[in-house]
């Protein structure tokens, strides 16, 4: 069956092409807070021990849930292409942005379209879709009999604000999406930046319709959500219509001392078996500065119910 490496919130160096052309207050301020603190929390060496890791467990695919950069300029979304293209394949890797990657609107740039390869349904499924050479969210991905179905959550905001939305077009397609492949047997998997449910960030970091996106997933139903943006490990349920669904944030990778009390840097494996379906999850990633990456924590989620609880 199917394994899927997940990992998040990577906030790549260096920040290039800070220019008078892309210069705001939004971005002197993200520039300010890289500076004084990012700068040194994120590293490039625990980032690619994390992705050395991965690759070593070689799993089936990866999905990349947001913040690959940190202020949103070209030079910094031309870089986590290359990145990514180090990563894998666009059809072994899948990505959503995040509010750093769509931090401000940028004019007369492709901004995050550079990773379009990676945010796109593949071929099978593309007819039933749509898009085409820009991204079109939510897209569609098969890996055996896993939908990897991708949202996108990040929009542009004002200062000191980290919100998203999903937005009611977006959500008409995937309560379509999410109904089909459940009506084919498929594992849903829904790749997301954003804590999805309501009260899961604070109000200045929320996702503006958690309410609607919750009642969605109750409605039409999922096997596992997963998400980025806390730089926690967590696991929340969303409950509804007689269905259980784990939703599963990963913590930030490639961070390599304590910032803000988050937990150094980790990915997950998921396993993935059935049906009926069940998932092997390993976290992994650093327990403490300097450290090798080994097993944090390992468990057992059964949509419907719950095994364990996880958190840092």
């Amino acid at each position: 069956m199917p394994t899927i490496a997940h990992l998040s919130d990577v906030h790549l160096h260096p920040i290039a092409g800070f220019t008078p052309r892309h210069w705001s207050l939004k971005r002197a301020l993200g520039y300010a807070n890289f500076v004084r603190t990012r700068r040194a929390s994120f590293d490039a060496a625990v980032l690619a021990r994390l992705v050395a890791d991965i690759k070593a467990a070689a799993p089936d695919h990866i999905a990349v849930t947001g913040d690959l950069v940190n202020i949103g300029l070209p030079g910094e979304h031309a870089n986590a292409l290359g990145w990514l293209e180090r990563l894998g394949p666009p059809q072994r890797v899948s990505v959503v942005p995040g509010n750093h990657d769509i931090y401000q609107r940028l004019r007369r740039d492709r901004g995050v379209a550079r990773w379009a390869d990676y945010m796109r349904s593949d071929p099978a499924s593309a007819a039933r879709v749509g898009g085409g050479a820009e991204p079109d969210f939510p897209f569609l991905r098969r890996v055996g009999p896993v939908a990897l179905i991708g949202v996108n959550s990040a929009i542009p905001t004002l200062p000191l604000i980290a919100a998203g939305r999903v937005g009611a077009p977006q959500r008409a397609r995937l309560a379509g999406l999410l109904a089909a492949a459940g009506r084919e047997g498929l594992f849903r998997l829904v790749l997301i930046h954003h804590p999805p449910l309501p009260g899961q960030a604070g109000r200045l970091r929320a996702l503006g319709d958690a309410r609607e996106i919750a009642e969605l997933l109750a409605a039409c139903g999922a096997e596992l959500v997963i998400h980025g943006h806390n730089h926690r490990s967590t696991l929340a349920w969303c409950d509804g219509g007689g269905r259980r669904i784990p939703v599963v944030g990963v913590a930030a990778a490639g961070l390599a001392r304590a910032d803000g009390g988050a937990p150094l840097a980790r990915h997950h494996i998921y396993r993935i078996d059935g049906p009926p379906w069940r998932i092997d999850m390993r976290v992994r990633g650093l327990a403490e500065p300097g450290g090798a990456v080994i097993d944090i924590a390992r468990h057992e989620l059964v949509p419907g119910g719950a095994r364990t609880p996880i958190g840092d």
